[in-house]
């Protein structure tokens, strides 16, 4: 590669790595939340889904024994009301943009408040992250002692043992929100280590 060959690459690269224009940051701001918002909605509800169809699949005359699921229920539910609270932070993501790209600068949020409202979705998700990380490791856990418990090819009369629908909900409500707060934490640090240029 020639002299002339890398200025010119060099040249090429400059626009990339400057900070972006407020208009700019504006219409990505908006694609990016609107993005996140929905897709964090869609995880979200097949979580609440999954948690619901828990709920009425415990039968609720069989005594559980297992304190771990009904644990694995309650980080779930925390973590939903999280989830909750991260798509409500999308959708203020996608008011900012509007008020961004408002023809009126006066009305312009100032750097400082979104990275602000940036960095607290960022904590959000990681704090949901973490609840929703606890809750499936403890719930697959639970599920793997239960099939470890049960002997291969005998019935089981032990109910403590039974790997029940139940168990398998509440993972899912769990692994799905996993995957929400993930979105939503990456879609929060990318747009504020952006932002921060």
């Amino acid at each position: 590669m020639t002299n002339n060959q890398r200025v010119y690459m060099l040249n090429n690269l400059e626009p990339f790595s400057q900070p972006p224009t407020k208009q700019e940051f504006a219409a990505t701001f908006r694609v990016v939340s609107r993005f996140s918002f929905w897709v964090q909605l869609a995880l979200g509800s097949v979580s609440a889904l999954a948690l619901l169809f828990a709920s009425f699949s415990r039968n609720i005359t069989a005594q559980t024994n297992n304190p771990g699921i009904g644990f694995g229920i309650f980080l779930a539910i925390i973590g939903i009301l999280l989830l909750c609270f991260r798509v409500y932070w999308a959708f203020r993501y996608r008011r900012l943009a509007k008020r961004l790209q408002a023809p009126n600068p006066q009305i312009h949020p100032k750097k400082e408040d979104i990275i602000r409202v940036l960095r607290f979705g960022l904590i959000v998700s990681l704090v949901g992250l973490l609840i929703a990380f606890i809750g499936s490791e403890e719930t697959v856990a639970v599920v793997l002692a239960k099939a470890l418990a049960q002997p291969q090819g005998v019935a089981v009369y032990n109910q403590e043992n039974v790997i029940r629908s139940l168990d398998i909900f509440v993972m899912l409500a769990n692994i799905n929100m996993i995957g929400a707060h993930f979105f939503g934490g990456v879609t929060s640090l990318g747009l504020l280590e952006w932002v921060e240029q």
